[in-house]
């Protein structure tokens, strides 16, 4: 998108950047949460991929793949470890309201050719967390176990005569569904979390559907055994304007991110649980489009980028 540009003045970022905690590792001013726990991460810089626009390489980082199709991380995560709890997804996925952005494909946390039990569940932040989590108007529980009960006879007799693993995957799915009508309220109700946890992920987390909301659901669903959870926060795509909107989005994410695993540290639980924070390419070092205090940009750059 700059190719058409007659110059590429490289630009040193406008924010700061200083070394932080014994490991003296370089974090920018816009991320001071994260500085305070930079001896937690491990930056891995030398992160690159051979795309450069972004639903090819969002694809890329979340399947391996360019092309659609492949199952998605979540996916082969679940797919080899199992699931450690019967009450809850083992793969879940939220996006955060950041207000615009890139598309999102269900596709990235698709399960390709794998049975569709190992497909990422979409929680959503306002109505039934997940589609079609209530029951509908005047059919109860004990409707819906029956109901549930006689369609797993007739799906067990057509397993019988065509063996479609896809049958199995289905029954499974509708008792996931059930039992989910009780686990997944209990979830989102996080009116029982004490004063700290806010004072922690920041008052945002009290608001569903933003980033920090959805890191304080993530790490309630790691306590209870999910085991693979995928948060995505858009909005990063400054083409122009970077130094109005960059600081916002790293102010979206930041206390939240730096909360998260201070969180799973503190309960014990982040010494078998790996957190990745990354996108899916970089940004040129040079300015993109006309280079003033208030309006440059930066271009897509996929050849060297981190992720911690």
């Amino acid at each position: 998108m700059s190719a058409s540009q007659s110059a590429f003045p490289l630009v040193p970022s406008q924010f700061g950047f200083a070394q932080r905690g014994q490991s003296c590792a370089w974090v920018s001013d816009l991320l001071p949460h994260t500085a305070r726990i930079a001896d937690r991460l491990t930056f891995l810089k030398t992160v690159n991929t051979e795309e450069i626009n972004h639903d090819p390489a969002v694809t890329m980082a979340q399947t391996g793949f360019r092309p659609g199709g492949r199952p998605s991380m979540g996916s082969w995560i679940s797919y080899g470890l199992g699931s450690e709890t019967e009450n809850l997804p083992a793969f879940c996925v939220m996006i955060s309201n950041s207000g615009g952005g890139q598309p999102l494909y269900d596709r990235l946390w698709g399960n390709g050719f794998l049975p569709s039990r190992y497909q990422g569940v979409k929680f959503r932040s306002g109505g039934d967390p997940v589609l079609f989590l209530s029951d509908p108007k005047g059919f109860s529980s004990t409707d819906c176990r029956h109901y549930l009960d006689v369609l797993g006879e007739l799906n067990a007799i057509t397993s019988d005569e065509f063996h479609d693993p896809e049958t199995a995957a289905r029954v499974a799915q509708y008792e996931m569904a059930f039992r989910m009508q009780s686990s997944v309220p209990e979830l989102t109700d996080t009116s029982k979390e004490p004063s700290s946890t806010y004072e922690l992920y920041g008052e945002d987390a009290r608001k569903p559907g933003t980033f920090a909301a959805n890191c304080l659901l993530a790490r309630r669903l790691a306590e209870r055994g999910t085991r693979f959870i995928q948060l995505y926060h858009r909005d990063w795509d400054h083409h122009g304007k970077l130094p109005q909107d960059l600081p916002k989005r790293c102010k979206d994410v930041d206390q939240a991110s730096a909360a998260l695993v201070t969180d799973l540290a503190d309960r014990g639980m982040l010494h078998d649980t790996l957190v990745i924070w990354g996108g899916e390419f970089g940004r040129t070092p040079y300015c993109q489009g006309r280079l003033t205090p208030a309006e440059y940009g930066r271009d897509h750059h996929g050849r060297c980028f981190t992720m911690w």
